[in-house]
This record gives C-alpha cells, structure tokens and sequence, in this order.
C-alpha cells in the first residue's frame, strides 16, 4: 500500500510540476532542440575515399640478384610521406584541384596545407611472419573533403606519389651504390697496381735472392762445389804429368833431385789445399798457411828452374834426342793448368755470388712477405669490391626495368556515396536527449525557486497552524486579458528565438570542417 501511495504521490507531483511549468519546458527544449538539429543540419558533408597500394616484393630472386637497396619499407615509406607532404607537393594539389577554397580567401598557405596534412591518413596492413615480425604488405592512404570526386581525384594523386617516388628513391639508392663502389673499386686498383709495381721491381733488384729461389740456389752452389773440386783434380793431375816431364828433362843431378823433392811437396800442399777449401772459407788459418807455403815453394821453384834448366836443356839437346818432344809436351800441359786456374777463379766467384744470395735470402724473404702480404691483401679487397660492383651493376639495372620491390595501385580511390562524417543520425539522437534533459532541468529548477505552495500537504509542512478552508483563485476580466496576450508575445518570443538560434546554428556550423572533426572524434564517427 506504501508503495502504490509513493508512486501516487510521485506521479501526481510530476503532473503537478509538468500542469505549472509546461511552457517553460517546451520553450527549452524547442530551443535547444532547434539549436542541435540546426547545428546538425548545417554542418557539412565530409567525405572520405581509400586507395589501397600493394608492395610486390622482388620479381627477380634474391638468390641471383642481390638488391643494393637495404633500407626497412617502413623507414623508406617514412622518408616518402615526408616528400609527398611537403610544402611545395600539398600546394601544387591545392592549386591544382582548387581545394579548400573558403580558407584560402582567409587563411595563410601555411595553415591550409597544416590542414590538409590532417586530412591525409596513412595505414599500413601486415602479415605476421615466423619470426613474430609484421610484414608490411600493403597501405592504404585515404583523404577526405567536401567533394566526393575532387576527394577520390586527390586519393589517387597522392597514391602515385607514393609509387612513382619509391621507385625514385630506389632507383637512385642503387645508383649511388653504385657509384660509390666504383669509386672505391678505381682507388683500390690504383693502390693495387702501385703495389704490384712495388713488387715487380722488387723483384727484378734481388733477382736471384728470392725465397722462391732458395732451393735452385743451393743446387746451384752445391753443383758448383763438386765442379770445383773435380777443377782442384785435374789441376792436381796435370800439375803431376807437368812434374813427371821437369824430373825427365832434369835428370837425377842434385839440383834435379832438389827440384824433385820440392814439387812432390808443392804437389802434396795442394792438395791439402784443395781439401781445405771443401770445407773452409779463404780466411781460415789453415787455408792461408797452406797458401803460403805454396807460394814459397812456387818461388824456389821458380829459382831452381831458372838456373838449372839452361843447362838442362842445352845437355838435353845436345845430348838427348827426346829432350825436345818432351819440351814439346810441357806446352799443352801448361795451358790446361792455365786454362783450370782460370776456371777456379770464376768458380770461386760463382760461389761466392751464390753464397751471398743463400745468405742474403732471410732478409730478402722477410721484405717479399712484407710486400706480399699487402699485395695479397689489397688483391682480396679489389676482387671483393668487384664482385660488389657487378652486383650492384645488375641490381641498378634491376630497378631501371622495374623488377625490384615496386608499389601498385591495387584498389583505386573512388567518390564516395553517403558522407563519412558527420552521423547525423546519432548528432539528432543526441540533440533529443540534450533537449528532454535541458527542459526537464529547466522546469526542477524553476519549480525549486518558486517558494508558493500549491497544496495542503506544501502549507501543513510548512506550518502548525490548521487549514480551515480553501478560496479558489479569481480571476479578474483585466487578468484575463492579459493572459490572452501574454500567451502570443511568448510564443513570438520563442518563435523568434529558436530562429535566432537556427540562425546562431548556421553561423556556427556552416563549413565549419574543424567542427565535424571534433563531432565525429567525440562521436566515434
């Protein structure tokens, strides 16, 4: 029972307040709801229209052309958007297509192409890889404005923007590859041939002392030990027979046995001599003695011969009839002995030589390695910047006959047929509940600054005192009168405003893009 006499009373309070301040209430929500549907009314149609960009990736296999083109796709659209939205591209599209022409009569160019900026919208569609990387595999790139054709036009332009400036920036990152290889390969080959030179004359100053050398040198010198030792033989064998033919033409006199005994021990110190130098250099203690003492008996020798052998011969030819062929045949003797102590001298210095090169031959490898490890070193790097050069030739040409990573238009922009903002639908929607609500405030507020009572119940809680008795209200002809013109002058009044604010409407909304912005973040449009 308590609760159908609340819900009376609440119901007949509301009927109350709706009986006393119905006026007001229509009043404020005919003008707030003239003010919405006005601002919803005028405000402008925007449109917005998508261009979808495909990136196809490589025609040709990266396994037989590398391209020198390394740069990410999401850095290299970053770098195309910050070229397609310059200053200088937004304002030939401006001219071009006459856009945003109420602006342009009142704002500076700065502020329509910061405006056109925001009208432009980048998004990127990826597929998720192995690595839990998302592969860009195509965008989309929307623009929206007042004109659906002008909008579509404006999607497609930008949209070949895009495509023709990534195969610009990829045509030119492979030229600049390119050339900056060549550059380094000229620098390299110079360097290269220097080195080489370096080289060459290296080799022809120590010819003969190269590592590479080392082992043709010690046959060398070791064939012409035993060539000088069979010269030391035959010097020894000859000086023999040349011994043989002094002691026949000398005879047995005392003199002749002296000379005898003095060649058999030149014979014999050379050939300790010759068994010396096998072993020992010229400058051994040993080896000078034996010298000396060669030379001590060559002299006596010398001496004997000179006095004795006048008298020897003169005996032998008178007296002997074979001196003279033995004579004869001292002759061709002394020439073989001359013509193998000629020979031992140029085999001594043959030695010599090749004892220096066999010497010299560690330094001399240690200087080649020094020249060939750069050599060699600069060699690898000329046949790896070739390689990087043909690589870079193929891919340049690669992105001149547009087999490289491209962009193409897969779906082109076209005018769109309903606005994409504002949703004046839900903009009336919610100008009928800002109106409902503004009334309904309007008459609690007024009911609650009315301090008359309108019931019993008002009078008795206020007061103690009984209520004996109720007049009703009278109402006067002059009273009368004035509500019958009362009620026109409001509703002029309120006709009169409501077209102010349509008005108010029109001036606020009309054109007003910044506005259907705002609206459609606010309303998720």
């Amino acid at each position: 029972m308590q609760d159908h006499a609340g819900k009376g009373s609440v119901n007949e309070l509301a009927l109350g307040v709706w009986s006393r301040r119905r006026g007001l209430a229509v009043t404020v929500f005919a003008l707030v709801f003239a003010g919405t549907a006005g601002i919803t009314a005028f405000l402008p149609n925007i449109y917005r229209s998508t261009a979808t960009v495909l990136v196809e990736r490589h025609q040709v296999s990266e396994t037989f052309v590398r391209s020198s083109v390394t740069s990410e796709l999401e850095t290299r659209l970053q770098t195309i958007g910050q070229e397609v939205l310059s200053r200088a591209r937004l304002e030939g599209l401006i001219t071009r297509f006459s856009l945003y022409p109420d602006m342009r009569s009142k704002a500076p160019m700065e502020a329509i192409v910061e405006k056109m900026r925001r009208d432009i919208r980048l998004e990127f569609k990826g597929a998720e890889q192995m690595s839990g990387r998302t592969a860009t595999v195509a965008f989309n790139l929307s623009y929206r404005g007042r004109d659906p054709e002008t909008v579509a036009q404006v999607a497609n332009t930008l949209a070949s923007f895009y495509v023709e400036e990534n195969s610009k920036i990829r045509e030119r990152q492979a030229s600049q590859t390119t050339q900056f290889l060549k550059v380094q390969l000229e620098a390299t080959k110079a360097r290269l041939d220097e080195q080489e030179a370096r080289v060459r004359n290296f080799r022809a100053r120590h010819l003969g002392e190269l590592p590479q050398q080392m082992g043709l040198n010690l046959a060398t010198l070791e064939r012409l030990q035993a060539q000088l030792h069979l010269n030391s033989t035959n010097l020894l064998r000859a000086r023999d027979q040349r011994a043989a033919l002094l002691k026949q033409l000398t005879g047995s006199d005392a003199s002749g046995a002296g000379a005898d005994s003095a060649s058999a021990r030149l014979i014999k110190l050379k050939r300790e001599l010759v068994e010396l130098r096998t072993r020992f250099s010229d400058k051994y203690p040993d080896v000078v003695r034996v010298k000396t003492e060669i030379a001590a008996l060559e002299r006596e020798l010398v001496g004997v011969k000179a006095d004795g052998s006048r008298g020897a011969d003169a005996t032998a030819t008178d007296g002997d009839p074979s001196a003279s062929a033995l004579k004869a045949a001292l002759s061709p003797i002394d020439m073989e002995i001359e013509s193998l102590k000629a020979e031992e001298q140029r085999l001594r210095r043959d030695i010599s030589a090749y004892q220096r090169r066999v010497e010299n031959a560690p330094q001399r490898e240690e200087e080649f390695r020094e020249l060939s490890r750069d050599f060699d070193t600069t060699k690898e790097l000329h046949a790896s910047l070739l390689k990087r050069y043909e690589d870079a030739q193929l891919a340049e040409n690669m992105e001149q006959i547009r087999q490289g990573e491209q962009f193409r238009i897969l779906d082109p922009a076209i005018p769109g047929n309903r606005p994409a903002a504002p949703n004046r639908i839900f903009l009336g929607l919610l100008g009928t509940l800002l109106a409902v609500g503004s009334a309904a405030t309007a008459a609690v507020l007024a009911e609650h600054l009315d301090t008359s009572f309108h019931t019993f119940d008002d009078l008795g809680s206020f007061t103690k005192v009984p209520v004996l008795a109720r007049i009703p209200q009278i109402t006067t002809k002059i009273e009368l009168r004035r509500r019958r013109w009362r009620r026109p002058l409001a509703a002029s009044a309120a006709c009169i405003g409501i077209v102010v604010i349509v008005g108010l409407a029109y001036l606020v909304a009309n054109g007003n893009e910044s506005l259907v912005s705002l609206l459609a973040r606010r309303g998720g449009s």
